[in-house]
């Protein structure tokens, strides 16, 4: 059996990822809140936004001033998404720890989504190395490959494809890349394939497996890139989140239930379980009339669980 690292990033993309994929406009307030007790939690990864046009995702309007206190909270690693070069410059401005750049492997998707082809995207990302880099300023740029599983637009994605895309950001500057089942088409089966020659090419810079739990597959597809020694994942409290482009899709990866698989199987998160489970308990009352997601609220924590938090 695979030998699974002892100790995991559980990447918090709830704020970001999630809120943006809701009709609900979470006050900057409850997003302050939550960002203060996933810390306490011990969560120390967190996308807290997008610095996009608030004309397109009111939802993420407040970025900048969740980025802002995000800044305040000791060892937290706030990440933003921006889309574009403009959006680079606000994340760098604003002084973000990480960005991360979104990249369709599908080039349809790529069309609908960014209104770039994937190559254009790559020649961005060069402008915003250029721009990290005569600025001073210590922002990661991280290129996250989407769709690299199929596209419900464009059907079939090849692997060369996805491999080759994901080499060129990292020619073009990226210092990490990661990625992402988009629409929810993988297995694990093709994720260990993907992965696997992935981690050929990048090595520990592919930072990131991101996964939706369209199908039900999310954290199965999770445990199949853990088994290659993959150490960090994106999800989403109570599952939020999803894509425009995937209709019926049911969002992330749960946070709380892929933090519990990993603990019970003794890998170390640095959460603590319950009290990511009363936030989630808040932040359901917050979206009520929302479809959240998730299992491990309905059952609770197991009498024979043995947290291995940190």
């Amino acid at each position: 059996m695979s030998t699974l690292p002892p100790a995991v990033i559980v990447r918090e993309v709830g704020l970001r990822d999630g809120l943006q994929s809701i009709a609900t406009v979470l006050p900057t307030e409850r997003k302050l809140e939550w960002l203060r007790r996933a810390h306490a939690a011990g969560q120390r990864e967190i996308e807290v936004g997008s610095f996009v046009p608030a004309r397109l995702l009111p939802q993420l309007a407040d970025t900048g001033e969740v980025l802002a206190y995000a800044q305040t909270l000791p060892g937290l690693m706030a990440s933003v998404l921006v889309p574009n070069l403009k959006g680079a410059e606000h994340a760098i401005a604003a002084g973000a720890a990480l960005m991360v750049v979104p990249l369709s492997a599908s080039h349809a998707h790529s069309l609908a989504n960014l209104r770039k082809t994937p190559d254009e995207v790559v020649a961005e990302v060069a402008k915003m190395r250029a721009l990290r880099d005569s600025s001073g300023a210590k922002t990661i740029i991280e290129g996250g490959v989407g769709t690299a599983f199929g596209c419900t637009l464009q059907g079939q994605v090849s692997t060369a494809e996805v491999l080759r895309l994901m080499q060129a950001l990292l020619d073009a500057g990226a210092d990490r890349v990661s990625l992402a089942d988009t629409v929810g088409y993988a297995d694990p089966a093709m994720v260990d394939d993907l992965f696997g020659q992935a981690l050929k090419i990048a090595g520990e810079r592919l930072a990131c497996g991101h996964f939706h739990d369209t199908r039900g597959l999310a954290l199965a597809n999770c445990y199949a890139a853990l088994r290659l020694g993959v150490g960090r994942f994106d999800a989403s409290l109570a599952g939020i989140g999803g894509c425009p482009h995937a209709p019926g899709a049911s969002g992330n990866a749960a946070t709380e239930d892929l933090l519990f698989m990993l603990q019970s199987m003794g890998v170390q998160t640095g959460v603590d379980l319950p009290a990511l489970l009363a936030l989630r308990a808040d932040v359901a009352d917050w979206m009520s009339g929302e479809t959240l997601h998730g299992t491990l609220w309905r059952a609770g924590l197991p009498k024979t669980f043995v947290q291995h938090a940190s």
